[in-house]
């Protein structure tokens, strides 16, 4: 992919992982635009990047409404007049034994981690057939590897996989592309530890997207995971 004059969307863009890959986008010259829940945050993440409402560009967007995510890209193709690229990053996680945790917090996971990456696909899908698009779903290691202390997310990115496993194939009769990325722990908050020296990064992820997105058009990558080359310490 030629990045330069490209059009992204990063969900949960505003910190983390998301903020990274959209930096990395932005610095290879693709217009991105970055959503978040909260309005403040997306503001604080626009000027980060820079501030050039020319090539970033910031909104509140909840991924759980399909009403907040339809109009959030119909913003994004009108300003840019089109869509290349759909990074799905956008993600919350509560840790817990199953009796602990709450059938809110089920409901919220499930409905972010997975319905919000429905959402997202489903209102980007015809701009994406028009330019022969790319979408990139950030899961996790946890797809693979189970966590008794997040049981709820390991469902819903046991679930992403899956979907974006029969995605890959239904959609690339269209020249639309369909990539998980499966990292490891990575050095954000939302691990909710400190940064330990055999963590992946942010930047790890976020040249890992760049890499997909380079391969030629005729390939397909499905699935890329992510580990740390040294064991935890």
């Amino acid at each position: 992919m030629d990045f330069a004059g490209k059009a992204a969307i990063v969900t949960g863009g505003s910190t983390g992982i998301g903020f990274a890959i959209a930096a990395h986008l932005v610095h290879l010259g693709v217009r991105v635009m970055v959503c978040a829940r909260h309005g403040t945050d997306v503001e604080s993440a626009v000027a980060r990047l820079g501030g050039d409402r020319t090539k970033v560009m910031g909104r509140s967007c909840d991924v759980r409404s399909l009403d907040d995510v339809t109009a959030m890209v119909d913003a994004a193709v009108n300003a840019w007049g089109g869509l290349d690229i759909v990074i799905n990053n956008a993600g919350v996680g509560h840790l817990g034994s199953f009796e602990d945790l709450t059938v809110q917090q089920w409901h919220d996971t499930i409905d972010t981690n997975l319905t919000g990456v429905f959402n997202v696909c489903r209102a980007a899908l015809p701009a994406l057939k028009a330019s022969g698009g790319h979408i990139v779903n950030m899961g996790s290691r946890s797809s693979r590897n189970p966590n008794p202390q997040s049981i709820f997310y390991t469902a819903s990115k046991f679930g992403l996989l899956g979907f974006s496993e029969a995605l890959a194939l239904d959609l690339r009769r269209h020249g639309v592309r369909v990539t998980s990325i499966l990292p490891g722990i990575v050095a954000t908050e939302f691990a909710g530890v400190g940064v330990q020296p055999w963590q992946l990064i942010p930047e790890d992820v976020a040249k890992a997207v760049a890499d997909v997105l380079s391969f030629d058009a005729r390939v397909l990558p499905t699935i890329v995971e992510l580990r740390p080359a040294r064991q935890p310490s």
